[in-house]
């Protein structure tokens, strides 16, 4: 037994080298989230446009949208905000959290690039994104007419992402409408 206990460092060596191999072979998009087949948190959020009225969950519903997170700090959303200008252009509907930011600074990246949000409220202490799972931003959520999250996307929502899983799911969602 003691010959062959110089193999355990040997071991462990490669099954962490595997365990880093499936890890690498994973896509970091896909992130499982609580709320798959669940309603949305219940929140009302006070507005980043000023005299806006802000966004609920009262006004998810009625038919499907996209929820996304996005922040004046984050730069893969200042990536991401020409896709979403184009989805809007295109009928999408889309509501946004400014999470984790100041309501002034949010409004600011609306106005310099351009506002692609129906609705859109104001997360400052970050409670909501937290009863929603958030891990980061950008994050989108796909929101049925029933008020259900359906799906998660993390990241930036590329025109691959649109074409191939998320807008599919939305035309799936609004044919069942």
């Amino acid at each position: 037994m003691r010959r062959f206990l110089f193999l355990a460092p040997i071991l462990g060596f490669f099954a962490l080298i595997g365990v880093f191999f499936v890890g690498l072979h994973r896509d970091p998009t896909i992130l499982p989230s609580m709320l798959i087949g669940k309603p949305m948190p219940a929140f009302s959020l006070p507005p980043v446009r000023p005299g806006d009225q802000g966004f609920s969950t009262a006004d998810l519903g009625g038919e499907p949208v996209l929820v996304n997170v996005y922040a004046s700090w984050c730069a893969a959303c200042r990536l991401e905000h020409p896709m979403l200008m184009r989805l809007r252009r295109e009928g999408v509907p889309i509501h946004g959290l400014d999470w984790k930011d100041e309501a002034a600074k949010g409004n600011q990246v609306l106005l310099n690039e351009g506002d692609p949000y129906i609705r859109v409220g104001n997360d400052a202490s970050g409670r909501t994104g937290i009863d929603m799972g958030v891990s980061g931003a950008p994050e989108t959520f796909v929101v049925d007419k029933a008020g259900k999250v359906r799906y998660r996307h993390v990241g930036a929502i590329s025109i691959e992402d649109w074409e191939q899983k998320i807008g599919p799911l939305m035309e799936k969602l609004k044919a069942e409408s």
